[in-house]
Parts: structure tokens; sequence; C-alpha cells
């Protein structure tokens, strides 16, 4: 469902004379319907820019990134879009929205994106919300005015509303306490079940090794860090 096959990136830097820096070489990995692998490796390997390649951000300098029939290093920019709303989510450290929208509404976004009617879309954000010990009373408000935490949990809602056939994780468990990181595991687990493909960075190490299946050691392709 994903494979990188000789993925390359390197960051330009304009503003230092053009200087370029290799972030990773030769990267190469699949992941099958049904399996999570881990990213592992020393801070500063490329874990999190590994993801951004994948899921579009950040462009490969060379090689394929293949999520289903897509190339994602060679699609347009609609495509991308059409892929981040059919097939691939990104749980992210960050919970990024548009101010004033609601909580429920937030989570059921990519639900309504691929035609769920509002109500069930609704239901279902509810449900996740509530799994996840988001009080009701905040439901109606905009996660902007929500602890760090509370807005983890709405982001890890958001991008398991919609069954993706993919999914990339970045850090789904930090900082979660003890119930709720059982939650965010067992959604994982389920979103396994179901026959998605997940990527993962767990420094979690407990979590990680519950639910990757295999591993990929990053610094491996990093030029810096085997500097």
């Amino acid at each position: 469902m994903i494979e990188l096959e000789n993925v390359s990136k390197s960051f330009t830097l304009h503003n230092q004379g053009s200087a370029v820096i290799p972030v990773m070489e030769r990267v190469n990995l699949a992941v099958a319907a049904g399996e999570c692998v881990g990213l592992v490796g020393a801070s500063g390997a490329g874990k999190s820019t590994l993801m951004r390649v994948i899921y579009g951000n950040y462009l490969a300098a060379s090689g394929r990134v293949m999520v289903g029939d897509l190339d994602v290093a060679q699609a347009e920019p609609r495509q991308i879009i059409a892929l981040r709303r059919d097939t691939l989510g990104y749980v992210s450290q960050f919970l990024r929205v548009v101010p004033r929208v609601a909580a429920l509404d937030v989570v059921a976004e990519p639900l309504l994106a691929v035609g769920t009617p509002i109500e069930a879309a609704r239901d279902k954000a509810a449900s996740l919300l509530a799994e996840l010990n988001i009080p009701e009373r905040l439901w109606s408000l905009s996660p902007t005015t929500f602890s760090g935490g509370e807005q983890q949990r709405v982001n890890i809602a958001r991008g398991f509303a919609y069954d993706y056939p993919a999914l990339l994780l970045d850090e789904p468990t930090a900082s979660l306490d003890a119930k709720n990181r059982a939650t965010v595991l067992r959604l994982i687990e389920g979103a396994k079940s179901r026959g998605a493909a997940i990527i993962g960075i767990f420094h979690d190490e407990a979590a990680r090794d519950q639910v990757c299946d295999s591993f990929i050691d990053v610094s491996a392709f990093s030029p810096q860090v085997a500097a």
C-alpha cells in the first residue's frame, strides 16, 4: 500500500549561499495492508521529514513514493488533495484548524469531505470524542481554546474518524495518560484489523512494541547522522 524506492531528500538554504543539506539518501521501505511499521533512529535522523515526504508536504529529491497507485513524488496538487481526502490520513503532533470551528465539526470534517451525511459524520465524531475523554461541554467550542492534551486528542479523533486505507502517525501517544494512551492503541489496532497500512513514530517504546510489526532505522539513510 505504501512503498518507497530509493527516496532521497535534501534542503537548499537559499539564505546561506544555496548550501544543500542532505537529509536522507536511498530510502527503501514497504508497508502492506494491515501492517504497522515504526520509524526509529536518532534525533534529527529525518523521521518526521520522511513522514512529510510521504504526505506530500516535502518534495522528494529523487525516487518513488507510492501510496496506492499514486507516486506522490510526481503527483500534481489536485492529486495530493484527493489522496489526502480518500486514502492517506496523517495524525501530526500539532492540531491545525480554522479558528471558531467547533471541535465536533473539526473531527467530522474528513467524513463530510467524502460525502458522509452530516448527522452520521457528527455521530461518529461524538463517539470518538467521548472515547478519548473530551468532555461533551467542549464539543461546541473551538479546540484552539483547549489544553495541549485535549488538542492532541481532538487531532487523534479527527485522524481516525474516516477509515483511511493508509495512516501516518507522528507520536500519537505522546503526553497521554494511561487511559487515553490505551484508547489510542486500541484505535491503531482497530485500523490494522480493517487493513490500514500504517507508518508511525513512537518514542513510547512499549506502545511501539505493541502495535508495530517491524521497524525501519532512519539513521541508516541519514548522511548527517552517519557522519
